[in-house]
């Protein structure tokens, strides 16, 4: 192996290392809040599932955006699952580039504790309008005379509890008034848009969220109303959120800090027990989340 490559590798896993030693105390204090978060996804998979055993297909709805955008048929539909797995897959990855880079503005536990709070407020809400009324799904598969629109009475508690998984979640129906995709994206677009540091990125990534809102409605996969109310939804849910919780540390305001003099080892530890105490300090005010 060259030694460009070997003194490259050496200092990836140092910053690698370095990182964890700083996440892993903010995972202790804040693991609670990560997995309710994950568990509560599994919560609405379930509560849209449940949702499809009351799904009545009917005659779509009268809809300015079916009038207005081009349909692009059922060969066409995955186009908009793969913009959304662009999307998440590319916000998943920047949440962990601080293990990476050197130039770091977040901390990742930080963040996804951010994120998931967005993420429950919105599907809470989410859950209560779906439940409250049930629309005829303007999907395909949700269409009068298809084998899916309607599902019998589950055979046994496995068939709900497991989701039918893949097939439950690929082809589920009722679950309207808000797009569920769209609540991920604006979520990940909102995130970056406050802790994110390049323009180009926040304006690109709007401009996803418009495309990807356009895509959901010619693919049929949800009513014009479905992406209003996620758009203004999910954009209020982030503002009440964020009005409640601290501001999150800023990295990047200390890393630009550099002193004239080299710090003494005992300065050294002074500093990070004092970074260490603000952070952990940080995760409590939020424990909100």
């Amino acid at each position: 192996m060259p030694l460009y490559v070997r003194r490259g590798a050496s200092k990836l896993w140092r910053k690698i290392c370095g990182e964890v030693t700083v996440e892993i105390p903010l995972l202790a204090e804040s693991w609670k809040y990560l997995l309710g978060g994950v568990v509560f996804q599994y919560i609405h998979g379930l509560a849209a599932r449940g949702v499809h055993y009351l799904h009545r297909p009917g005659p779509i709805l009268q809809d300015i955006g079916f009038l207005l955008i081009p349909e692009l048929g059922r060969e066409k539909g995955s186009i908009s699952e793969a913009l959304f797995a662009s999307v998440f897959c590319s916000f998943a990855l920047w949440t962990f580039h601080p293990f990476i880079f050197q130039n770091k503005k977040i901390y990742t536990v930080l963040i996804w504790c951010r994120v998931l709070a967005y993420l429950v407020a919105s599907q809470v809400l989410r859950i209560v309008t779906f439940y409250s009324t049930q629309l005829p799904g303007p999907n395909y598969h949700c269409r009068e005379g298809s084998e899916l629109a309607t599902l019998p009475p589950p055979k046994s508690v496995l068939e709900v509890v497991f989701l039918n998984f893949p097939r439950g979640i690929l082809y589920g129906c009722g679950d309207l008034i808000f797009s569920s995709h769209m609540i991920f994206t604006l979520v990940f677009v909102n995130t970056y848009q406050k802790h994110g540091t390049k323009r180009f990125i926040k304006q690109f990534a709007w401009l996803l969220a418009v495309v990807q809102s356009l895509l959901i409605i010619a693919s049929r996969k949800h009513y014009t109303v479905d992406i209003v109310v996620a758009w203004y939804t999910v954009n209020l849910v982030v503002f009440c959120i964020d009005r409640k919780l601290p501001e999150m540390p800023d990295r990047s305001m200390a890393a630009t800090y550099s002193p004239s003099l080299p710090l003494s080892t005992k300065d050294k530890e002074s500093k990070g027990r004092g970074e260490q105490y603000n952070l952990l300090n940080g995760v409590t005010m939020s424990s909100a989340v």
